[in-house]
């Protein structure tokens, strides 16, 4: 499993880099947060940062799947397992999506 959660990270963080916005600068700047459901939500509503939420959960996703393909486990485990990764990972300052589907700052 250690290596699962591993490549699941690693997957998220290559999807990120060929966009214009970055999400290290979105996330920075209070435009998308992390769900525990594993994908991504916008916080602010603009074109640029709807794009780039559209883009980063498709390959997500994409990558959920290939997971959940490759070790006989239903994609949503996959994607709820990134999701507490990720909230938990998410810098001070950043947003995250409580359990009562409300946003909370770190």
């Amino acid at each position: 499993m250690r290596n699962l959660f591993a490549i699941i990270l690693l997957s998220l963080g290559l999807c990120a880099q060929a966009a214009a916005l970055t999400l290290n600068e979105a996330r920075s700047q209070g435009r998308v947060g992390e769900t525990l459901e594993g994908y991504l939500a916008p916080v602010a509503r603009d074109k640029e940062t709807l794009a780039l939420v559209e883009q980063i959960n498709r390959a997500r996703s994409e990558s959920y799947q290939q997971l959940a393909d490759s070790n006989n486990i239903p994609v949503d485990e996959v994607a709820k397992m990134a999701g507490v990764k990720l909230v938990a990972r998410a810098q001070p300052g950043e947003y995250v999506k409580g359990i009562n589907g409300k946003w909370l700052k770190k």
